[in-house]
């Protein structure tokens, strides 16, 4: 019998705003898919923190015996700077100031987001489709919301006529605005826009002269609008309705309410049961920005090559102090916290590490079966993993009792406990045991620090040819010296 029939889900629906029991559309299937990035730079810890969300529900369904299939697309064209229709696309602009082709941009960043969700133990979609190589099905839905009333030409570019949708359908439904409100609150178009309504948004703009990226269309050479490439991929791989579309809160209003529109213009009808959003990332209690210094890379807290940290923080730890906080909640990232988090980390692989030295008992004296229960109970509440968590070092502790001979488990039990625990830890918040790695990391930053012992001597000595010979055999093997005021510091 497959674990999902004994153990009922409910999601928070961004819709509803409510929590609703989970029931897939098609019996033991599940249909998810969730915005990916746009891919003009290197993916920022916000964008980490909300596809971890993801992934821990896409890993939680596979450990409910779901048949899930899983559609994360790549952002490879028409995002817009400010996510406004007009102006310069982000990936086009980063091309022009680098002296790239476009799609040598897409594939840096392509490959840098890769590298880091692999670095973070992410597992990889069902299916990461990119808006480049769905120009065709974006144009066919264009023709048919052309065809229903809904959109209409302009100068060679497409818009949705948002009024025109409103009077059948509800502009606003999953963001709770109201389009008399926005169009109220919108300045008044000063002829120049070849747009009916200031809601309208496009569906293919006409390219100018100097915009390297467009396709051939019956209105125009042109690109398509940010909104339509989420309708195009998701109905193509999940149908006209499907059970999941996920994304961070940022995206709920303007485009998931775009492509609500769009597929209803579509169809006639909603085409998800659930829409889900993970909240966002702030630092040392500020919004993360690149303009204030206020930021930092996943791969610095790797590297520890920041100015934020004290120290470098393994992929695992990072993990672990994300989930500590509901998917819906802000998170706060700072030095404090994220040293807080590796300790508990390092006590919950200690304990997991010493279960097998446990010895069985003829009887148990605690209740191991209502423990696991409470286990899925977190994550049966709109995937919990912060109580999950909680519950986790509740079995740390059973262990230590166990361990000092407090408690007593039977054979049966003992070999329940250990599976649920390593299911829960390992599978559902895919973390990884790194105590192998972290003991690496001890004995090379002893060899380094000798290194720098003897590079300091050798200076002091007025011996610069040798001083210079460590440190450049240090770089030559990734690991850069660093002279301050405080001594000699290295990152790899």
């Amino acid at each position: 019998m497959p674990l999902y029939t004994t153990q009922p889900l409910k999601i928070y629906n961004s819709l509803s705003g409510e929590k609703e029991d989970f029931k897939p559309i098609h019996e033991g299937s599940v249909g998810m898919y969730v915005c990916g990035p746009t891919v003009y730079s290197n993916v920022h810890l916000g964008n980490v923190r909300t596809f971890m969300s993801f992934d821990v529900i896409f890993r939680y369904f596979l450990h409910l015996d779901y048949k899930v299939r899983y559609v994360r697309n790549i952002t490879d064209v028409g995002h817009i700077v400010d996510d406004v229709d007009e102006g310069e696309d982000k990936i086009a602009k980063k091309a022009r100031l680098e002296q790239l082709e476009p799609m040598e941009v897409v594939q840096r960043y392509t490959v840098d987001f890769h590298d880091i969700l692999k670095a973070f133990n992410f597992l990889p979609p069902s299916i990461e489709p990119t808006a480049t190589g769905h120009i065709i099905e974006q144009i066919e839905i264009i023709k048919k919301i052309i065809d229903k009333g809904i959109g209409y030409v302009a100068n060679g570019s497409v818009y949705f006529d948002v009024v025109k949708y409103n009077e059948t359908n509800n502009y606003g439904i999953l963001s709770g605005r109201n389009i008399e409100d926005m169009l109220a609150n919108t300045r008044d178009l000063d002829g120049q826009s070849d747009k009916r309504n200031p809601q309208d948004f496009a569906l293919w703009k006409k390219a100018e002269p100097e915009h390297i990226m467009r396709w051939p269309s019956p209105w125009s050479d042109g690109f398509p609008g940010w909104h339509l490439e989420c309708t195009a991929m998701s109905t193509k791989y999940l149908g006209n309705h499907f059970d999941i579309h996920g994304g961070g809160m940022d995206l709920k209003f303007p485009h998931h309410e775009c492509e609500i529109a769009q597929n209803e213009a579509c169809t006639g009808q909603s085409p998800v049961n659930y829409w889900m959003h993970a909240n966002m990332l702030t630092l040392n209690g500020k919004k993360m920005a690149k303009s204030t210094g206020n930021n930092i890379l996943p791969g610095e807290i790797l590297s520890g090559d920041n100015t934020i940290l004290s120290k470098a923080f393994s992929a695992s730890v990072t993990r672990f102090f994300m989930l500590q906080a509901h998917y819906r909640s802000i998170l706060d990232f700072s030095d404090d916290a994220i040293t807080a988090a590796e300790k508990g980390y390092k006590r919950l692989m200690e304990a997991i590490d010493a279960l097998p030295t446990i010895t069985a008992s003829n009887s148990s004296s605690i209740d191991f079966g209502a423990w696991k229960q409470l286990c899925y109970d977190a994550m049966n509440d709109d995937f919990n993993t912060p109580i999950l968590i909680a519950q986790l070092f509740e079995g740390v502790r059973y262990i230590n009792l166990l361990k000092d001979g407090k408690e007593t488990i039977s054979a049966e039990d003992l070999k329940t406990f250990s599976t649920a625990i390593n299911a829960f830890v390992f599978d559902v918040l895919g973390l990884s045991d790194e105590k192998g790695s972290d003991s690496n990391n001890d004995k090379l930053e002893g060899v380094v620090n000798m290194l720098i012992g003897m590079r300091n001597q050798a200076r002091a000595d007025k011996n610069f040819a040798l001083s210079d010979q460590i440190r450049d055999q240090l770089i030559a093997l990734g690991i850069q010296l660093k002279d301050g005021k405080e001594g000699t510091s290295f990152s790899i």
